[in-house]
């Protein structure tokens, strides 16, 4: 197997999914049409679109022992990725993720992390070696902030980019996370939770990012949706839209662009931001237009070449 260049530190999760005509209301029964079980986890996720496009990956996490567990496994294994440091624990199931999508795409998510809480700082140094022979770290907001912190200093140290994506927004966020990253990445939603400015605009976004750089971070990106996403450095600030579509399922679009950047960052780190930015909001655009999570994620032979020159 080649080295890894894209190393992912964080969550497995198994989706299981409700397809219903609306989100119910609290305490409301309503009727779903259909129901799948799939592979997720943002860490998972991100690992999974980017080997999609040909990355060389290797995932670092923690699932239980127990048939999601080995599902899991197996999965990785299909898709090519190094599992040598996902571990079994028998302390905690492996990670659930609830999941409601209504007619026009979109959807809730109820997370149970299990497992995935029980990896530690020592798993994470267990992998320094792949970490340090890589091109770029990633990680999220579902596993501890310690595990977290650790592969980013531990990224840093060996002089690799580092892309935090701090979903599930978590207001008490651990301030050098945010230190450790060259690109900080969230959504709206997430945005506001950490600056307390409510993102409903461009200029609303750019508000936000400023908040976010003063707390030391090299970059920020912050995902607008359909209308694409805002990039900013200290001093400037750059809006690149997206391709409208109706979408079918949005689960999951914002790993897609996550693992897609990463794919980026590493096999054309000559490319400018900017291009790798929109080049990932159109992987992201492509995985909305079908349903699921990792089974929408396009692979590389399905797309313009253009994205890959």
């Amino acid at each position: 197997m080649a080295a890894s260049k894209v190393v992912v530190v964080g969550s497995c999760m198994t989706d299981l999914v409700s397809y219903t005509p609306r989100l119910p209301k609290p305490g409301e029964t309503i009727h779903g049409h259909k129901f799948s079980i799939g592979f997720g986890g943002k860490g998972a996720n991100q690992c999974i679109a980017a080997t999609r496009l040909g990355a060389a990956t290797s995932m670092v996490a923690m699932v239980g022992e127990d048939s999601f567990g080995q599902n899991y496994l197996e999965n990785f294994k299909v898709n090519k990725v190094d599992t040598k440091y996902v571990g079994i624990t028998k302390e905690a199931a492996t990670g659930v993720a609830p999941i409601a999508v209504d007619d026009s795409g979109e959807n809730c998510i109820i997370i149970v992390a299990g497992a995935n809480l029980k990896m530690t700082s020592s798993n994470v140094l267990e992998a320094e070696d792949i970490i340090k022979n890589s091109c770029v770290v990633v990680c999220q907001g579902e596993i501890t902030m310690e595990a977290t912190l650790t592969a980013l200093t531990l990224a840093r140290k060996h002089k690799v980019k580092t892309v935090m994506n701090a979903a599930p927004a978590n207001a008490d966020l651990d301030p050098e996370i945010i230190k450790n990253s060259d690109i900080f990445c969230v959504n709206e939603s997430e945005a506001e939770v950490l600056t307390g400015v409510e993102v409903k605009s461009v200029a609303d976004a750019q508000s936000a990012a400023v908040k976010l750089l003063s707390r030391g971070c090299g970059s920020v990106i912050i995902t607008l949706g359909g209308e694409g996403a805002l990039y900013s450095i200290q001093g400037h600030h750059e809006h690149i839209s997206a391709e409208k579509v109706t979408p079918v399922d949005t689960t999951g679009a914002g790993n897609a662009f996550v693992g897609a950047l990463a794919y980026y960052l590493a096999y054309h780190p000559s490319l400018p931001m900017r291009e790798m930015i929109q080049r990932s909001c159109r992987i992201a655009t492509v995985s909305v237009q079908s349903p699921g999570t990792q089974s929408s994620y396009p692979k590389k032979e399905s797309l313009p070449m253009e994205l890959f020159a």
